[in-house]
């Protein structure tokens, strides 16, 4: 009996998921597809489903800054193959995503039929990128060494790290995350340890530089109390 091609799908918006979803299906006609629409459903999708073929992952999902979600998921589950999809489309991005990582990056602007033939590589074992990404820079040193810093933040310390990054205060994570402001202090003070920096606003500035455009990021204000 053949084993069952299992593909996850991340992504945020409604529409694209039915295109996803009709691109495995001619691929892989008897595929188990699982959904997620935001960060925190994507998480305990892949902790629920760490032997999937393939999690196909929007660059720009909700709760998430650019790069941040592939690296600590190929951090938690290196098994797992990730390819990205996203409207961002520039060479330098698409490389980015490959050094850390990315088994291929599907742009948003493919048509059924390169969406299929990308599956087929990947599901295949093959890496799958347009042409155009080959000859851009790779990412820089500084940036991989953040990268193997945030990997080694646990599944919380990271939402603790993304919620920081959009311009939470400690009393706003831990009610949203269901804690003590006091473990958020706790958790705060075990990423700065990891990351290796002095207070919140450089850790922020340092997970920055996994974002799509790392000079957009701004830091929070303040200690966060």
């Amino acid at each position: 009996m053949p084993a069952v091609t299992t593909i996850l799908v991340a992504d945020d918006h409604p529409l694209f998921r039915e295109a996803l979803r009709g691109a495995v299906v001619r691929v892989i006609p008897d595929a188990v597809l699982h959904e997620a629409d935001n960060a925190g459903a994507l998480y305990a999708m892949a902790d629920a489903h760490p032997d999937a073929d393939l999690l196909l992952l929007d660059l720009n999902m909700p709760g998430t800054q650019g790069f941040s979600a592939l690296v600590h998921l190929r951090g938690l589950h290196p098994e797992l193959p990730v390819v990205m999809v996203s409207a961002r489309e520039e060479p330098a991005v698409i490389r980015r995503a490959l050094d850390h990582g990315a088994m291929g990056f599907i742009p948003k602007s493919s048509n059924a039929e390169t969406l299929g033939i990308a599956l087929r590589r990947v599901l295949d074992g093959d890496r799958w990128v347009p042409d155009v990404a080959l000859s851009a820079p790779a990412a820089s040193a500084d940036e991989h060494d953040i990268a193997a810093r945030v990997r080694e933040l646990t599944p919380q310390q990271f939402r603790v790290l993304q919620m920081l990054g959009s311009g939470k205060l400690n009393k706003q994570i831990g009610y949203e995350l269901g804690v003590s402001e006091a473990t958020i202090k706790a958790h705060m003070s075990a990423i700065l340890r990891k990351l290796r920096a002095s207070n919140r606003t450089q850790a922020v500035l340092m997970a920055g530089k996994l974002a799509v455009d790392p000079d957009d990021v701004v830091a929070p204000d303040g200690d966060g109390d």
